[in-house]
């Protein structure tokens, strides 16, 4: 598995890329073909809150958790672990056909924030996968998101799956 850990308004130690490393490297029991595996992890302050970010690109799925906490090893412990359940609850689909994110045609999506001045403070650049809206649900869940942007199989478009108020999903399809 390779490793990115940065911080953010905060230097990230040896000790601390150690033990990020050690804990993160539980989960590759998890995954089929560890060479291939990206694990990213993001860790900023808040006030007196630490946030860890995590998260791991499998070849197939995006996996992500967060977790904010005054200790930072108690952080990355919670986030570890948050991500062994979500491996754990989505062990069968993990295990379908794997794709590589080269295949895949990149778009870049932006998030905006409401402040005083409207503008755009991250850009993301995502694979759309050619995957069916079963998969998109699957994947939207194990980022934790309300959307998920895919490619579907069956018609080609692309298409954005959501979680509606209700607890239903709905699909917003592109000509």
């Amino acid at each position: 598995m390779k490793y990115n850990i940065r911080g953010n308004k905060i230097e990230v130690t040896e000790a601390i890329n150690d033990y990020i490393t050690s804990k993160v490297s539980k989960l590759e029991k998890y995954l089929d073909d560890n060479d291939k595996v990206e694990a990213k992890a993001l860790i900023s302050t808040r006030g007196k809150d630490q946030k860890v970010e995590v998260t791991i690109w499998s070849g197939k799925y995006n996996i992500r958790a967060e977790e904010v906490n005054p200790d930072l090893y108690a952080a990355i412990d919670l986030v570890v672990d948050k991500l062994e359940r979500q491996f754990k609850k989505y062990r069968g689909k993990l295990t379908s056909k794997r794709v590589q994110k080269e295949d895949f045609p990149s778009v870049e999506i932006e998030e905006y924030f409401e402040d005083e001045e409207k503008s755009i403070v991250r850009r993301k650049e995502v694979y759309l996968k050619p995957i069916d809206e079963e998969e998109a649900i699957t994947q939207m869940e194990l980022l934790g998101h309300s959307f998920f942007v895919f490619k579907n199989v069956d018609t080609n478009k692309i298409n954005v799956v959501y979680k509606r108020n209700d607890g239903d999903y709905g699909v917003i399809e592109a000509n």
